[in-house]
């Protein structure tokens, strides 16, 4: 019975700490995920010349969950038509952003990026995009490097802390 506990309570720390890691490197993918969005943002807006809506609605299909549903929710915002770009960035934000694990830093440059979007011209939201896209790579590289640092790290004290409450219970 004590050997049943053991194995639990290390399966339990181990399972907590690739959790715990897991969240390192979903950082890293949400914000390659987020950047691709915006350069198809760009794209739509300044080549394709699309309306910010209709532009939302293809970045939806292009990109994967969490980020999508930001794009979709600011699409049905702007659909309804009942408040400004500004207004509908920031309300979905707000919706989506619990469920990224992306920081306060990237939420600092989508909040200036959302000031913008809709508000320009191509050309001044088109200097926007990019200068949001360099500032998402710099934090990107961050966590790559926090991913680098950390995951195995994490994954290893989960396990070790099972072995270790383990030892003490025994």
């Amino acid at each position: 019975m004590k050997l049943l506990g053991a194995i639990l309570i290390v399966l339990a720390s181990t399972w907590a700490g690739v959790e715990w890691s897991r969240t390192v490197s979903e950082r890293s993918r949400q914000l390659r995920m987020l950047k691709s969005a915006l350069q198809s943002l760009e794209a739509e807006i300044v080549y394709g010349m699309t309306p910010l809506s209709v532009a939302c609605s293809h970045i939806c299909r292009q990109v994967g969950h969490p980020v999508s549903w930001f794009f979709d929710s600011f699409r049905k915002k702007l659909e309804e038509g009942h408040t400004t770009a500004y207004d509908a960035w920031m309300k979905s934000m707000d919706e989506v952003w619990k469920y990224t694990a992306f920081r306060q830093e990237e939420k600092e440059i989508m909040k200036q990026l959302g000031a913008t979007i809709g508000q320009q011209d191509r050309e001044h939201e088109q200097k926007q995009l990019q200068l949001a896209l360099i500032h998402l790579e710099r934090e990107e590289q961050e966590a790559r490097n926090n991913q680098m640092k950390y995951e195995k790290m994490f994954k290893s004290l989960g396990f070790l802390g099972g072995i270790l409450l383990v030892i003490l219970l025994i």
